[in-house]
């Protein structure tokens, strides 16, 4: 079972078909403090980056992302570059999408996706996120070696990755 606080601070609940409405009941009885201290999070969050997120979850120009996945897809494609010698793995292929709640994501075909919005962040962030998923190429889990290979190449990455989390 799996529970998840949405950025309007809603409660999903995940659960097999098996349980029954008691058995999940008393799990989220279980994790009322849990659940709570998310949502607080949540809002305070929002509260304080609420017009960042409008901003740039509705920046299209005149209609279309077409402008700025040229400008992510050129962007991007240099940083894959300078870092996939240093990671020493180069993916099959990568895609600029509009993911509405992942930043990247690498295939065990070894192809990787990125947001468009990478761009509007700073250049740090975006490298984490390409050093992140070249890493996947090595690694594909949030293993300690896969950590371990991400902090070689970037050693302050827990900050950006904060960053990301925080905004």
């Amino acid at each position: 079972m799996t529970i998840s606080i949405q950025s309007d601070g809603s409660v999903l609940v995940k659960a097999p078909l098996r349980l029954s409405k008691k058995e999940i009941e008393g799990f989220l009885n279980e994790k009322q403090s849990w659940i709570q201290s998310k949502q607080e999070a949540v809002i305070r969050r929002e509260e304080k980056h609420g017009d960042l997120k409008r901003i740039t979850r509705n920046m299209k120009p005149h209609g279309s992302n077409k402008n700025y996945n040229e400008i992510a897809r050129e962007t991007i494609e240099k940083r894959i570059a300078y870092y996939a010698d240093i990671v020493e793995r180069h993916p099959q292929s990568f895609r600029i999408k509009e993911q509405k709640s992942r930043w990247g994501s690498c295939s065990a075909k070894g192809n990787l996706n990125f947001n468009w919005r990478l761009i509007l962040m700073p250049r740090e962030v975006l490298d984490y996120v390409v050093i992140h998923e070249l890493c996947h190429l090595k690694h594909m889990n949030h293993s300690k070696e896969f950590w371990d290979s991400v902090e070689q190449v970037m050693p302050d990455y827990r900050i950006w990755r904060k960053w990301l989390k925080e905004f």
